[in-house]
Formats: C-alpha cells, structure tokens, sequence
C-alpha cells in the first residue's frame, strides 16, 4: 500500500505506539489526526509535532466515537486509514474485589473501542479508492497472560475479529491489518516493572516495531509479526502448556492470592 498523501487517523496518538505512529507517518507526508483522552498530552503533542491535527476523544465511549466522526469527515473527507492504537493493559488480582463496570474497563477500551471506531467509519473508508485499517493486537492474543487477564482476553478478541473484518471486506478497497505486537518499552508496560518475575530485557523499542509495521504495511503483509514474534508465535502453537506455565510466573505471588481470606468468603 502507498503511504503517502494519506489522511491517518491514530487513537491514543499521544504516546507509545500511537505517537511513534504519528511520527512515521508525518514523515511520510501524510495528514495526521490523533485522538486521546488527555488534552494536556494532546497540546503536549501537538506542540512536538506541528503538522498535527488534534481529538480530544475517549473510544470507551459511543457518543465520543459518534462527536468523533462528524468532525473528522467534515474537515478531513480525505480520511482513508485508520489506525485503532488506543489500549490499556492492568494487572488484575481476581482473588480481589473489583466493582463490576470496573473490572470490564479494558474490554471497553481494547476491544468495544475499536469494533465501533471501524463500525462507525467503514460506510466512509468503502467510498475510497485506497483504504486501510491497521488494528494493534499483542503477542498476548496469541496464548493466555494471568497476571493480565481481561487484557489478554481482549486482544484475542480483537484479533479475531480483526481477521473476520478481513474476510467481510475482501471485496472493497479497504486492506485490514493486524500488528501483533511484542513486549515493548511503551508507557502500557511500566506498570509492571516492579511485578515479581516481570523482566524488560527482552522488550522492543516502539519505533523499532512501528518502523517494522509500516514497511510491512507498504508491502501488503496484513498480519505483521515484528522482531521474535516470528517464531515466537510457533513455539506457541507447538507447546501452549510450556509458554502458559512461564507466563504465570508473572506475578505468581500476588495470584495466588490469601488461601484463608479466600475460604473465608
């Protein structure tokens, strides 16, 4: 796909991921617009990067999503890429008390958010003659994360449905990508560095992944598995029970939870 004169529209554009994004592709010589929930980031980003339009815009929420879409098609009809970046990874202790619509927080962010975004401007994106939407999953999505547990089960399910939208839109102009991306330094991940058996030593710097994902994007390769994550992702396949048993090392402490306290309930 041609990565130039395109109208890019990234949510959670101010950090991570998301502001690597908006640097490649201003780069490139495309119009960008970000969204985020933070205005003080938004103006933060605006003032490194000029050239870039701003949305202040929660996709937890239909109404932002809908506000959202009304602006962006009504000063920028050119919108032909969209790229669902926005996400939030917690750990979370089921043996703990969770209020309800707290402990489905991710669920709304990672995986409602992005299935409306697409929902709500795919009757726009089938109108261009070149059109594309990258959704940013995890390596997570490909085996099962205890420590982070509602996290993981929404990139699974946006990863399955990012391959579902695939299939659906076959037939039009819209390419649908997915960036199945590894550990990395980004702002997501900071929460966890003083996890019992969390180690960053292995993580990918963003503008390493991202560069990955774009020229992966320009030669059309819709499922983008950048640095280890290309074998990594086998080893998976080949021995789930060995990389589920590593992965709950993570934390075991903390999910192990107060045997006494948890009887008692």
């Amino acid at each position: 796909m041609e990565l130039k004169n395109n109208t890019v529209l990234i949510t959670g554009g101010t950090s991570g991921f998301g502001l690597e994004f908006t640097k490649r592709f201003l780069e490139l010589g495309n119009t960008v617009l970000i969204t985020g929930r933070n205005q003080v980031k938004l103006t933060e980003t605006k003032r490194l990067f000029p050239q870039v339009h701003t949305f202040q815009s929660d996709i937890s929420k239909p109404e932002d999503i809908k506000a959202l879409y009304q602006q962006v098609v009504e000063k920028f009809p050119d919108l032909n890429i969209i790229i669902n970046n926005a996400g939030e990874m917690r750990k979370l202790v089921l043996h703990d008390e969770h209020e309800l619509l707290d402990i489905t927080r991710e669920v709304e962010i990672n995986l409602m958010g992005p299935i409306r975004m697409v929902q709500q401007f795919l009757p726009h994106l089938k109108k261009k003659n070149a059109a594309a939407i990258l959704n940013v999953t995890s390596g997570i999505a490909l085996m099962a994360f205890p420590i982070a547990p509602v996290y993981g089960a929404t990139k699974s399910g946006l990863r399955s449905y990012t391959q579902s939208l695939r299939v659906q839109l076959k037939n039009t102009s819209i390419k649908v990508f997915e960036l199945v991306a590894p550990g990395s330094s980004t702002p997501l991940n900071d929460k966890f560095k003083e996890v019992d058996g969390f180690s960053s030593s292995g993580m990918m710097a963003p503008d390493i992944i991202v560069a990955a994902a774009i020229k992966a994007m320009q030669k059309d390769k819709l499922e983008i598995y950048p640095g280890l994550l290309r074998v990594f992702r086998f080893i998976i396949r080949l021995a789930p029970q060995l990389v589920l048993a590593q992965a709950s090392k993570i934390g075991a402490s903390a999910m192990r939870g107060n045997p006494l306290l948890t009887a008692a309930k």
